[in-house]
């Protein structure tokens, strides 16, 4: 059974009703130096060591997944007694966490995190379902696809009707092909394709990938916003969604807000910590435990 938590209300969540996939990666780190520690390790810090398996936090807008993921583990390390703990720190760590799933710096919503042993489930988070609302903006193009980055192109956009818009969603259903944008977690010789691009490298476009939309429905239409509800499996980017979808109506667009309200079995409005929520006693009740498959130790390489 999972715990109920009544996240913070926002004018977009007002618009979902448990609904919400991509640049995806998990991201395993670890974190939290017991030699930082005064005196001998408490028991909380013993209890948040033995935790294996998967639970969901609300990721915020602004931040990095890594950065909501290091703000979270500093969170718990203090928690539990450590002093100065270093989150970012790669020796002598103490506590194994990862996510499963980037969410970009401008989005927000469910992002499911793998403690201990559970960090081995955090690949079933990437290829499973994810729901996302997305808010989309007519008319102007962004180089990073969505509102964090400078327009780049402005064009009319009021001859688009509503019915225009849910014929051009048909083509977008189901099994298609996808270019991934520029600025996304995907890498180029081990650096993020983003993290090239800011430091003034010229990045070619990844090729066209197979990704899957299990559902894609306009939910309302104002133009120049439009919100979209959308289903998808691993490795779609809404991004490239919304930006292909203005240029199919011989215009152009970008997201302006976007928030995923569901990943696998996690959903926002009942599973997802809210920052406030960072505590022990909230993860062990919203921990959903590895088997015991997941929980041996793995073997060695041979």
């Amino acid at each position: 059974k999972w715990p109920y938590f009544s996240p913070v209300v926002s004018p977009l969540n007002k618009l979902i009703m448990l609904i919400t996939a991509p640049t995806e990666e998990a991201e395993t780190s670890m974190a939290g130096n017991i030699s930082n520690s005064a005196g001998p390790v408490g028991s909380s810090l013993s209890k948040l060591q033995s935790l294996n398996g998967l639970f969901a936090i609300n990721k915020k807008q602004g931040p990095t997944s890594a950065d909501v993921l290091n703000m979270l583990k500093e969170t718990l390390l203090k928690e539990a007694g450590v002093k100065n703990p270093n989150p970012r720190k790669r020796k002598k760590q103490s506590l194994k966490m990862g996510h499963g799933g980037t969410l970009d710096s401008s989005a927000s919503g469910v992002l499911v995190v793998g403690v201990g042993n559970g960090t081995k489930m955090l690949s079933t988070m990437l290829a499973g379902s994810k729901k996302y609302v997305a808010v989309g903006e007519l008319g102007k193009a962004t180089d990073t696809l969505d509102a964090s980055g400078i327009v780049i192109l402005e064009k009319d956009f009021e001859h688009i009707t509503r019915l225009d818009l849910e014929e051009k969603l048909k083509a977008f259903t189901g099994d298609i092909m996808q270019v991934p944008p520029l600025y996304s977690a995907l890498k180029k010789d081990g650096q993020r394709l983003s993290v090239l691009l800011k430091q003034g490298h010229q990045v070619e476009a990844k090729p066209a990938r197979p990704v899957t939309v299990y559902n894609l429905s306009l939910q309302e239409f104002k133009p120049p916003l439009f919100t979209l509800d959308i289903e998808c499996g691993g490795g779609f980017y809404v991004r490239s969604l919304v930006d292909d979808l203005g240029k199919a109506l011989s215009s152009c667009a970008h997201v302006k807000e976007l928030i995923r309200t569901k990943q696998g079995q996690f959903t926002l409005e009942e599973h997802a910590l809210h920052e406030e929520q960072w505590t022990l006693e909230n993860i062990l009740c919203s921990l959903q435990p590895c088997s015991e498959s997941e929980q041996k130790p793995a073997e060695a390489d041979t």
